[in-house]
């Protein structure tokens, strides 16, 4: 009842004019960067993230609009691999599958229909296991301390590269990085400059908001420079859309898929360093093999459509369980969410729930709003979507640039912050040619101080004894956890990575 109480005082706040009107804005933009191939919901959170700080808005509306984003853009990444088979972003990879097919023949509209359906029921239901899981949590990080939490931010960047990452080393190595760009700045205890070369500007360290929109937005940019442009628009355009509305007979037919893509995904979400693509890919496979007796999956079967989209916006409101109760980001998107929070004085974690009740319950309630205004724009708004895949990039990469420029201005009114920021979107560009995942670099810039701090205090309380690092038994055991999580993708992936593959190529998606 306590819980429900909460859930019923953040709608208070979640319903709201300004709020409502957020997140209808967010959910609307997060469906366009979702639409549009490459951006995704990590690039789409990152790109509002400097809009939020110069409308000047209090913590719970800048994450309602956020975080609308971030669901909008889950639903969004179906629309282009659907229509013109290249994934919104990664998790919507397994939706080509039989997407495509099914627009092939003439279904588009059922299947985007669909998409949405099965969206708004992966996302509903897993805000429903955050609403109830997350508070539990919460008395589990009460008995963290120092110690404990080192090896929890060690388990997050131990299972950061996950199942599906090609490549475990590249993950580590960017996690190094990040770290390392963390402790820039001078020392919180000795007072003393590190890695400063005389630049007074560097005094206060690298905010972590300028490296966000350097490495995810502009070096988004820099990407489509190298490229100039694509071709997809004429296939978008000469693609039927057809019925907008799934009959009952297949809403009926893909009601249990649907149901059990959305548990699978949830746990895949919660899980740290899983995220949605893993919830996807889990989602597709255990649900082709389940109801597949007639062979009729990659060939346009509705239910390849619904299980990898119930899953992959499961696993999305999954990853902020970790992130709201543990302070540790269960996904890329999550992380740049984190980001926010820190850049507005708050502290992701157990005290969140106690400190800032209004800004993460009204969060949670503005999720299930959100839900429901996805659910009714998707559908009847779906032929406008479309229309988005057909803005010519030479447009589009410019608006995204100068909201980067102008937003990082408003929030410091630093010329430097700027030079910082080109610096971090080369760097971005360098990393993606190197297939170095970002999403470490900037774990490590968040998280590198904290960590740092908790080590430090640690080793001050048992007088420089390294074993008090593993002297209770929750930390042996998020030790243990984060040794199994580095090790696991190494193997376990050697499975996972190839039948990836061998889906994609089986069905006849082409990603790229």
């Amino acid at each position: 009842m306590e819980t429900l109480s909460a859930l019923a005082d953040g709608f208070a706040v979640a319903l709201t004019w300004q709020n409502l009107g957020l997140a209808l804005l967010g959910c609307f933009l997060g469906t366009v960067f979702g639409a549009l191939p490459g951006l995704g919901p990590s690039n789409g959170v990152a790109i509002l993230i400097p809009l939020a700080f110069t409308l000047g808005l209090p913590a719970a509306p800048a994450l309602i609009l956020l975080t609308s984003v971030y669901y909008g853009a889950m639903y969004g990444g179906r629309i282009s691999s659907i229509l013109l088979n290249i994934p919104g972003d990664e998790p919507a990879l397994m939706t080509t599958l039989d997407g495509h097919p099914m627009a092939k023949q003439g279904m588009a509209g059922e299947a985007l229909a669909l998409s949405g359906i099965a969206s708004f029921v992966g996302a509903f239901f897993a805000t429903w296991g955050l609403v109830f899981l997350a508070p539990q949590l919460v008395k589990v990080a009460l008995l963290f301390g120092p110690a404990e939490y080192f090896a929890l931010f060690t388990l997050a960047f131990a299972t950061l590269g996950g199942i599906a990452s090609r490549n475990q080393a590249k993950a580590a190595l960017a996690a190094a990085l990040g770290l390392g760009i963390a402790t820039i700045g001078v020392d919180g205890q000795t007072g003393v400059p590190r890695f400063t070369f005389g630049e007074v500007h560097l005094y206060d360290g690298i905010d972590f908001l300028v490296a966000i929109v350097g490495l995810f937005a502009l070096s988004e940019v820099f990407v489509f420079l190298e490229r100039r442009g694509t071709a997809a628009e004429a296939t978008a355009e000469s693609m039927k859309i057809g019925r907008v509305t799934p009959p009952m007979s297949m809403l009926n037919k893909t009601w249990g898929a649907m149901s059990r893509s959305t548990v699978l995904g949830f746990i895949a979400g919660v899980l740290p360093g899983a995220g949605a693509s893993l919830g996807s890919f889990i989602a597709y496979t255990f649900e082709k093999r389940y109801s597949d007796r007639k062979g009729t999956f990659g060939k346009g079967d509705p239910r390849g459509v619904a299980a990898p989209e119930a899953g992959n916006n499961a696993a999305a409101g999954g990853a902020l369980v970790p992130m709201l109760a543990l302070g540790v980001p269960g996904s890329g998107t999550t992380a740049v969410l984190l980001a926010m929070l820190l850049a507005l004085n708050i502290t992701p974690g157990p005290l969140l729930f106690q400190s800032n009740p209004d800004v993460v319950w009204g969060l949670i309630a503005a999720l299930f709003i959100g839900n429901l205004m996805l659910l009714a724009m998707n559908i009847p708004l779906v032929t406008m979507f479309v229309r988005v895949l057909l803005v010519p990039p030479k447009y589009l990469m410019p608006a995204v640039a100068m909201i980067s420029f102008v937003g990082i201005y408003g929030i410091s009114g630093s010329s430097f912050d700027l030079q910082v920021m080109i610096i971090f979107g080369v760097l971005g560009w360098v990393l993606r040619k190197l297939d170095v995942p970002l999403v470490p670099v900037i774990l490590g810039v968040l998280l590198g101080d904290q960590m740092e701090k908790n080590l430090r205090r640690a080793l001050t309380i048992s007088d420089g004894d390294w074993t008090a690092l593993v002297a209770s038994p929750l930390a042996i055991g998020l030790w243990t956890l984060a040794i199994l999580g580095f090790i696991a993708p190494l193997i376990v992936g050697r499975y996972f990575r190839p039948k990836i593959a061998d889906e994609t190529k089986a069905e006849g998606s082409d990603p790229d």
